[in-house]
């Protein structure tokens, strides 16, 4: 496709197309009208011919972007079972699927129960499947927002004849196109001859120029950039003023916004995951080479429970394998898998980043993928687009000058004011009442030379028109009503009133449109007097040109000499090199043809407004009264978010397709420079940019850069090394253009506003108010939530660390397992769910933004906070003296110590907690034997396997609740059937330590003196509604049976208490010390950067 033509005639050629190595895009640009025609083989009048059509149709194919194939629904389900965790719990899931039908051969509730987890644990699978199935079904949407722009129909010469509404995708090259106002172009195409007197094209989505271009047929240099190409006219940009016949030189895939489309494709496909999503997936890998290293561990302990043999002649023989003693470890070993895995961290990540995004949009940041609000909160580069977001996208005038009272004086006034408002600002040592008559003149001018409006919409202020035009009407209405006129009660409402009022009193009775040459645009207004007077405004060097005259204070004329020319030329340069755009305003009263004339077509006057080339001689010795200096001024709060962006260690880059003097002046005011700054190797053009030798070192300079002139393929360029440079890039953009960089970028960031769809649908999020500081605040509260979730998932990955070790004391100890699987994945998925949930809801750190942004490569567990959770356990169960002297005198005791395994907290005191209930009628002073149990020695319990072999051995009853326990028939089941008191107390010990240890994750080194439990009142529900749970399944007997657990009495809850309370105040020291570690860090840090500076 779009080959260009040039091999049109080839006999060769004809029946294939174009392949990559023999496409070569015809420089059209760079060519003449007669070549352009010569080298396509058409005449702009005749069009091609039908057979011709056909022919280059097999060649170039249809003018349409191409489809590619996205990824099949089953692909994508696949997908998402593609991760370490999933994988494990998938695993873990089949296996108890299987040992539940296994065991339910023998019936009972229990059979029943057993099939609780794996369900539950499908059901959390299939969801997340769902939800990330939805979310990468959307990447295909910014391909077809991308087609929606192109234009449908196009009027076609072909065989000598006008063809009206021709389908655009039949086009082909060398095609003759009409163009009129309003149109959308089909193809790129070559402007061969001008309708009209000027044409302009809206171009700016496809290359982010902030004006509509004015086109022309005249060729311009071969290597000029897609701004530069002034004879070209592109697919999916519009006509806004004039008339023209084209040629067509490119089609479907090999047009420019063919070419952003299959950047789009590509970038979609290098489509990178989250930082979060790495550092889960690494997390993953690790819990799996845990849980191996611990399953293996647990088999090789309890091996001789089910595999024995004799030494005969030191061999071993007689092996003896109990298959069911090898389930039930196997079993255990599954336990391990769910218990280490938290099952209800995608849930509550999920549910964090929902919260998030809630904020976010209520600060205007609309984020469409949930990943991107974690993202954000490590970005460390932002390139941002310059019109509409870090300016307003709305030309204000920002400086007056008038004339003054002598040939040698002018007057400047200094005009406030971002937007269409006519309310926004003031004109500065302005006196308000009376206008002096140059005033008054100027405001005229801008009144009624003018063909733009302004309507209130809401809160907001819409211009329809040239911006430039709606600039001039709200500075009238800044300058005030015209002398003697009275203010109107009627019309006080009325945000244009002053405009109108001119109106009123001058009647514009033709116009002289703006051409390229003479670069002015000129009207002949009737006064209510019937004078008649031509009001010129232009460029400011030609209206000189053609002036004779200027206009005093007084409203004097006098002429216009050498040293009056220079004092305006003066301001001219100094307005221009603040990068203002400079309007200037001229009349002229001596108009002796259009003395009678009111508009009348039979007029004979009438027919020099015909022929525009008798403009020129109209618009002469004209009166000079003043000029404008518009730009589109940079949005108030930008300056301060930009100050914002480098406390936070945030870079930004203005990437624009703006004019280079333009974007200098903005971001000098803005600050993205320092102020006197050498910024000669800071501002580029794009294509002085893809010139650089080495371009990494040019993205690695400290503070702002700028690139100007920038095409799509620059912008993604430069996203893609900063990328490769280890950044983790936030790109901003609002049209075509910018679309492959966003859906390259790590988020993409669209503006609500003057953004195209296509932009939309490739970014992440979409701005609102198309504002750049809500950038900044979405960067703030990325890092405050991704802080919260770093302290849900540590809350929940420690409370998991505690399971694990439980299971694996339980196994290494040889006692009744104290948790089935069943009640760890109600604690994993219920109980802790409330907490960590609520622990997005931490308030941000007040000096969130005064810090450098972590790196992507981060841990989400430092190896600090892991060495707490491994210790403060270890610590804690030192009153626990009992059960240490049992595990003291267990070889085991040492290994486990030896790797700082058992040093956790949660493992040891449900472990523990359990022994004490079969070993200890009293504990710290809490009586225990009000239930009437049987206590049995440390041995017995690590032994109970052999319970049948024990002679004597009796069991007296106990009462849990109003249940009444007997063991008559078969004394060895009070270490299974008997265990479900103590398996309570476990269970109920593991729910308040892991509610407790919730205050502990409010803050990483903060201490809950200073960040008290109240600063989080979710927390403090949260943690009523786990406890409220958990009393549910307690004291709700059918719930109780299911989950294999008894009502606790007073002394068992004062035990229960005793056991956990302690973990704030281990924790409180650990705290403690990793402050006065962090303070110590970064006192070295600080020393170490000043030796290096000096």
């Amino acid at each position: 496709m779009g080959k260009g033509g040039q091999d049109y005639g080839k006999r060769e050629s004809i029946g294939r197309r174009p392949s990559d190595e023999d496409r070569e895009v015809y420089p059209a640009w760079s060519k003449d009208v007669e070549e352009c025609e010569k080298h396509f083989q058409v005449q702009r009048k005749f069009g091609l011919r039908s057979d011709d059509v056909e022919r280059r149709r097999r060649i170039y194919g249809f003018n349409e972007l191409e489809k590619h194939d996205g990824v099949s629904i089953w692909r994508l389900v696949l997908d998402q079972f593609n991760d370490t965790l999933v994988r494990i719990l998938l695993a873990a899931a089949v296996i108890s699927f299987v040992l539940a039908w296994y065991d339910g051969d023998e019936g009972g509730e229990m059979g029943v129960t057993a099939f609780v987890e794996p369900l539950v644990i499908f059901l959390i699978l299939i969801l997340n499947a769902i939800v990330g199935v939805w979310q990468e079904s959307n990447a295909e949407k910014a391909l077809e927002a991308l087609k929606e722009i192109q234009s449908e129909h196009a009027t076609v010469v072909r065989d000598g004849d006008r063809v009206h509404k021709l389908p655009a995708r039949e086009l082909v090259p060398g095609d003759i196109v009409e163009l009129k106002v309003g149109d959308k172009v089909p193809a790129d195409m070559r402007v061969v001859e001008l309708i009209s007197s000027t044409l302009r094209i809206e171009q700016g989505s496809l290359t982010g120029e902030s004006e509509a271009v004015n086109k022309t047929n005249k060729i311009v240099a071969p290597d000029s950039d897609i701004q530069g190409k002034r004879c070209m006219v592109f697919a999916g940009t519009t006509v806004v003023n004039g008339n023209c016949i084209c040629l067509v030189t490119q089609i479907g895939m090999e047009t420019e916004i063919g070419k952003v489309h299959n950047q789009i494709f590509v970038a979609a496909q290098s489509e990178e995951d989250t930082p979060l999503k790495k550092k889960l997936n690494e997390f993953g890998e690790m819990l799996t080479m845990i849980i191996g290293i611990i399953c293996l561990l647990v088999w090789l302990i309890n091996v001789k429970y089910f595999l024995s043999w004799e030494y005969v002649d030191g061999w071993p023989r007689n092996f003896k394998f109990s298959f069911e003693k090898c389930t039930y470890y196997f079993e255990i070993a599954v336990a391990l898998a769910v218990a280490a895995i938290p099952e209800g961290l995608p849930a509550v990540i999920t549910t964090c980043l929902a919260l998030g995004t809630r904020k976010m949009a209520q600060k205007n940041a609309l984020v469409r993928k949930l990943p991107s609000v974690e993202t954000l909160g490590c970005t460390t580069v932002i390139c941002s687009d310059k019109t509409g977001t870090l300016t307003t996208n709305q030309m204000a005038v920002a400086k007056l000058v008038a004339m003054g009272g002598s040939v040698d004086s002018l007057r400047t006034f200094k005009v406030d004011g971002t937007t269409y408002s006519p309310y926004d600002g003031k004109i500065h040592d302005w006196s308000s009442g009376r206008l002096d008559v140059n005033l008054q003149m100027i405001a005229k001018i801008a009144a009624l030379c003018n063909d733009a409006s302004i309507q209130q919409s809401e809160n907001k202020f819409v211009s329809h028109g040239m911006p430039t035009e709606a600039a001039l009407m709200v500075l009238v209405e800044k300058m005030g009503l015209p002398e003697g006129s009275s203010v109107d009660m009627s019309t006080s409402g009325d945000i244009l009133r002053c405009n109108r009022k001119w109106k009123e009193l001058e009647r514009r009775i033709a116009t002289l449109e703006f051409d390229r040459d003479r670069k002015s645009m000129g009207v002949i207004v009737n006064s209510c007097s019937e004078k008649k007077s031509l009001l010129v405004k232009g460029a400011v060097e030609n209206v000189l040109e053609r002036s004779t005259k200027m206009q005093l204070l007084d409203g004097s004329v006098v002429p216009l000499d050498r040293n009056s020319r220079s004092l305006i030329f003066d301001a001219l340069r100094e307005m221009s090199t603040g990068a203002l755009r400079c309007l200037g305003f001229a009349y002229k009263d001596d108009l002796p043809d259009f003395e009678t004339y009111d508009g009348n077509d039979d007029h004979p006057a009438h027919t020099l407004l015909l022929n525009p080339s008798n403009y020129a001689s109209m618009e002469s010795e004209l009166t000079f009264v003043g000029l404008v200096g518009l730009r589109d001024p940079p949005r108030k709060e930008v300056y301060q978010a930009i100050e914002d962006c480098r406390a936070a260690g945030i870079r930004v880059m203005v990437i624009t397709g703006d004019n280079q003097n333009t974007a200098e002046a903005i971001c000098n005011e803005i600050g993205v420079f320092e102020p006197n700054e050498d910024i000669h190797s800071k501002s580029l053009t794009g294509k002085e940019f893809m010139e650089l030798w080495d371009k990494k070192s040019h993205l690695r300079q400290s503070g702002g850069l700028l690139f100007s002139r920038a095409e799509p393929r620059h912008k993604q360029e430069i996203v893609r090394l900063l990328k490769e440079d280890g950044e983790v890039v936030a790109m901003t953009g609002d049209g075509v253009n910018d679309a492959p960089a966003l859906k390259l970028a790590d988020i993409g960031i669209a503006m609500g506003i003057a953004g195209t769809e296509v932009a939309k649908e490739a970014s992440d999020m979409v701005l609102a108010d198309d504002n750049f500081s809500t950038i900044v605040t979405a960067v703030g509260e990325g890092r405050s939530i991704y802080n919260n979730m770093k302290a849900f998932i540590r809350y929940m990955i420690s409370s998991n660390i505690g399971e694990v070790a439980s299971i694996f004391l339980t196994a290494a100890l040889g006692i009744p397992e104290g948790l089935i699987p069943v009640q760890l994945l109600w604690v994993n998925l219920v109980t802790d769910g409330p907490p960590a949930t609520a622990l997005g809801f931490n308030p941000p750190d007040k000096d969130i933004m005064k810090k450098a942004p972590r790196r992507s490569d981060d841990s989400l567990i430092s190896a600090w906070i892991l060495f707490r959770y491994l210790v403060s356990c270890l610590v804690h169960f030192l009153p626990l003296v009992t059960v240490f002297q049992y595990l003291l005198e267990s070889a085991i005791y040492r290994l486990l110590y030896s790797v700082q395994v058992i040093g956790m907290y949660v493992g040891i005191a449900t472990v523990g907690v359990f022994i004490i209930w079969y070993t200890h009628g009293s504990f710290l002073g809490i009586d225990l034997s009000g239930d009437g149990h049987t206590l049995v020695t440390y041995s017995q319990l690590a032994n109970w396997g052999k319970c049948s072999s024990w002679g004597n051995f009796t069991v007296s009853p106990f009462t849990a609740g109003s249940r009444v326990f007997s063991f008559d028939n078969n004394p060895c089941d009070y270490f299974q059937g008997g265990k479900v008191k103590a398996m309570t107390l476990s269970l109920s010990v593991l729910v308040a330590i892991e509610m407790f240890n919730s205050l502990n994750a409010l803050s990483e080194d903060g201490s809950l003196l200073s960040m008290p439990p109240w600063v989080n009142p979710w927390l403090l529900v949260a943690m009523s509604v786990s406890f409220g749970l958990h009393f549910l399944i307690l004291y709700v007997p059918f719930l109780a049976q299911v989950f294999g657990i008894v009502p606790l009495s007073f002394s068992e809850w004062l035990l229960v208490l005793a056991v956990a309370v302690p973990v704030i105040l281990i924790d409180e020291v650990l705290k403690c010390i990793g402050r006065c570690t962090n303070k110590s860090r970064t006192s070295t840090r600080r020393k170490s950067s000043k030796a290096k500076a000096e």
